[in-house]
C-alpha cells in the first residue's frame, strides 16, 4: 500500500532534518540543561559530587575575577558589533564590476578562512614591542613603544582589534551574498525618486539586507560572548587576569591546573548562556516588532 503523494511531501522534510535534529538534541540541548545542574554541586570531575544548592552563584557574586571578566565580555560585545557596518561598507565596495575585483575580494575573505590560532600568532608579532610592525611604526615616529599585551589598559582592546579582522571578513560575504540579491527594481525605483548615497542605501537597500544583518548579528554575539581562543593564544588571560572574559575563566576554574571546580565553571557557563539569550533574544523582539509594524 503506497503512501499518498501529499503525505510524502510532509513526511520528507523530517525525515532529512530528523539526524540533524537529533544530533543538535545530543549535543546541544541536552549538554546546557546538564551544566545547569550541574552547577548545583561542587564536584571535580572524577569524584562524588556534593549538593550546593546556589552556593557557586553565592561565590561569584563576590567574586572580583568574575566581575573583571564579565566587564571584558561586555566590551567585546560592543566593540565586536563594529564588524557589522565595517563589513557591509567593505561589501558596498567589492560589490562592483572592475578589474581585479576577484583579487581583492578574495584578499579580504582571505581572513575569514584560516585558524584563529594563526590570526592570534599573526597579532601578538604585530604587537611585540621589540620588533613587531605596530612599534616599529610607533618608534620611527619618534613614540615609545606600546606593550599591547603587557598592559592592563589596552591588552582587552588589541585582542579585541585582532578578533575583528576575521569577523569582519565573515559578516562582509554574508552581506555580499545579500546584495546578490537585491532587486534592482527597487534600485531604479529609488533612482527615480531621486534616492541618492545614503539614502538609496538606508531606504533602499539596507531593508533588502535585513536576512542579512540578522544572521551577521547573531553570529557575531554569539562570537563575542563565546571568545576564547584569541585569549588564550595571546595573554592567556595576562596580565594578571585582566584580559580573561566568561569563556576563558570558565575553562581556568573547571579544566586549568588551577581548578577543576566543575561546578563552579558550571555556574559561570550558566550565566553566559543566560547572557547570550537575553541579548539574542531581544534583538528578535526587535526585529519582530519592525516586521510587524511596516
Amino acid at each position: 500500500m503506497s503512501i499518498p503523494a501529499i503525505n510524502q511531501r510532509t513526511l520528507a522534510p523530517w525525515i532529512f532534518l530528523a539526524p540533524g535534529v537529533l544530533f543538535f538534541l545530543v549535543y546541544v540541548i541536552v549538554p546546557i540543561f546538564q551544566s545547569m545542574e550541574i552547577s548545583f554541586y561542587a564536584w571535580d570531575g572524577l569524584g562524588e559530587r556534593t549538593w550546593v544548592g546556589t552556593g557557586n552563584y553565592v561565590e561569584l557574586m563576590d567574586d572580583e575575577a568574575f566581575y573583571t571578566s564579565l566587564k571584558n565580555n561586555v566590551i567585546w560585545l560592543v566593540l565586536y558589533m563594529l564588524a557589522i557596518p565595517a563589513g557591509l561598507f567593505i561589501a558596498l565596495f567589492l560589490n562592483q564590476t572592475v578589474w581585479g575585483i576577484r583579487l581583492y575580494k578574495s584578499l579580504f575573505f582571505f581572513p575569514f578562512v584560516i585558524s584563529q590560532v594563526v590570526v592570534g600568532l599573526v597579532f601578538s608579532w604585530f604587537y611585540d614591542p621589540s620588533y613587531g610592525l605596530m612599534n616599529v611604526i610607533i618608534t620611527s615616529l619618534g613614540f615609545d613603544a606600546i606593550p599591547v599585551l603587557a598592559d592592563e589598559r589596552y591588552v582587552t582592546y588589541g585582542i579585541i582589534a585582532a578578533g575583528l579582522w576575521p569577523q569582519t571578513a565573515y559578516c562582509m560575504i554574508l552581506y555580499l551574498t545579500g546584495l546578490n540579491a537585491v532587486d534592482p527594481e527597487q534600485i531604479e525605483a529609488g533612482r527615480l525618486d531621486n534616492a541618492r548615497g545614503w539614502r538609496m542605501l538606508w531606504y533602499v537597500v539596507l531593508p533588502q539586507l535585513k536576512p542579512a544583518t540578522f544572521i551577521a548579528v547573531v553570529v557575531t554575539v554569539i562570537g563575542a560572548l563565546r571568545s576564547f581562543d584569541l585569549i588564550s593564544i595571546m595573554t592567556d588571560g595576562g596580565p594578571w587576569g585582566s584580559s580573561r572574559v566568561l569563556a576563558f575563566y570558565m575553562y581556568e576554574q573547571a579544566f586549568s591546573e588551577y581548578g577543576f571546580r566543575m561546578g563552579y565553571g558550571a555556574a559561570i557557563a550558566v550565566v553566559l548562556f543566560l547572557i547570550m539569550i537575553i541579548y539574542i533574544s531581544a534583538f528578535l523582539y526587535k526585529m519582530y516588532r519592525d516586521e510587524r509594524d511596516l
